[in-house]
């Protein structure tokens, strides 16, 4: 798995969201064919890691106008969800946005 954090350029937002003030950081999880064939497969992992995202990092307004980008890497689909979390979560730890007073430079 891998993580990359950023910060937003709006200007590669649709022309609606561009002009918008950022309230929180925008994330993407990147799941490719690699990983797994089955669409279905790569959906639920998908839907996992958005609500695995959101539910610790929808609070977080000093994370506003970062971006994350994760993707998996081939195999992750054999790995059990709580190891990928796991995962997920010490590279948030690594990245510094696991603590409430971490901010990116």
């Amino acid at each position: 798995m891998v993580l990359r954090v950023m910060h937003g350029d709006c200007s590669l937002l649709r022309p609606v969201l561009r002009n918008m003030t950022p309230e929180r950081c925008r994330c993407a999880v990147v799941i490719s064919n690699k990983v797994s064939k089955r669409s279905v497969r790569r959906n639920r992992l998908r839907r996992l890691f958005h609500d695995h995202l959101r539910s610790h990092l929808e609070h977080r307004s000093d994370l506003a106008g970062i971006w994350l980008l994760i993707s998996l890497k081939p195999g992750a689909a054999a790995l059990q969800p709580s190891h990928l979390l796991e995962e997920c979560d010490s590279l948030l730890q690594f990245a510094g946005l696991d603590t409430h007073d971490s901010h990116i430079h």
